[in-house]
């Protein structure tokens, strides 16, 4: 018989025999049927692939809107006066929405035409519903002189606008087209009040500063008889301007600014109360009593 200690010794050999070998070290090269993955490259570079491709369309698309780029500002104006036809149609209708900002994009197009004539580069007018329509420029020309013929070009054009309506009106019988003809005729002579930012006060920087404070007077007498929170907007945006140029009008740059030959104030005096004058009696030949609604 094998003694006790005998098959203890068989059992442990056992044992040792049947023990697996440990795994080998993780820096052990890896080979073919070792049981570890090998690396996925395609799974990896997927998804970059994917993303070149990806950003290349996007820069196909960015390549295209930098060629059309000169026609947003286009795209621009006529989205803002959509908007603001949209906006106004609530108040008065579409149509005489549409022949609203019609005469706006005239008005405005006055400016456009005169500052690039001054040699300024300006932009397109876009659309703000009820207040109007901005145009941005750098500046409004050399001097004050350049400053009262873009100010005036305004209201000549807008008012040659609103007059051919008021022609158009009375050949066709139509109250609306008398209607837009003279909101038009009061637009542009509204503008015409001499206070900046308004038309009138951009024509009195070739006359004299002093015509400012009667302006932003008067254009106060307007917002007590007429209030009105758009009025008052342009109230304090006025009294802004109209303080910040008085108060530099002794620097030598203004002197420089506002030194206008004689005769050039003459004809800008005389340009204004013409203007004046016309709008102001087309307006009494358009007004038109009723309330034409949408018809």
């Amino acid at each position: 018989m094998a003694t006790l200690e005998s098959v203890t010794t068989q059992l442990e050999s056992s044992e040792q025999a049947v023990t697996p070998a440990p795994p080998p070290a993780h820096d052990a090269p890896i080979h073919p049927g070792s049981g570890r993955a090998g690396i996925n490259w395609r799974r990896i570079f997927a998804p970059i692939g994917g993303a070149l491709l990806l950003l290349g369309k996007v820069g196909a698309k960015l390549k295209v809107l930098l060629v059309l780029l000169p026609k947003v500002k286009l795209f621009s104006t006529a989205g803002t006066m959509l908007v603001s036809v949209a906006a106004y149609s609530l108040i008065w209708g579409w149509r005489f929405a549409a022949g609203f900002v019609l005469l706006l994009l005239v008005h405005e197009m006055g400016h456009v035409i005169q500052l690039r004539r001054e040699g300024v580069k300006a932009s397109a007018p876009m659309f703000v519903p009820f207040l109007g329509a901005v145009i941005w420029a750098r500046s409004f020309g050399g001097n004050a002189l350049a400053e009262a013929r873009v100010g005036l070009a305004g209201p000549v054009l807008g008012g040659l606008g609103a007059g051919a309506l008021a022609v158009a009106a009375y050949a066709l019988h139509s109250d609306l087209l008398r209607a837009l003809a003279f909101t038009g005729l009061f637009l542009n002579l509204f503008n015409l009040l001499p206070v900046v930012p308004l038309d009138g006060g951009r024509a009195m920087a070739a006359l004299s500063p002093s015509m400012w404070l009667i302006g932003f007077a008067m254009l106060v007498g307007v917002a007590i008889a007429f209030p009105n929170p758009i009025i008052l907007l342009i109230v304090v945006f006025g009294g802004l301007e109209t303080w910040r140029r008085w108060r530099d009008r002794n620097s030598p740059e203004a002197q420089a600014y506002y030194d206008v030959p004689t005769h050039a104030r003459i004809l800008v005096a005389v340009a204004y109360l013409a203007l004046i004058a016309l709008l102001a009696f087309g307006m009494t030949e358009t007004h038109v009593a009723r309330n034409f609604g949408d018809a």
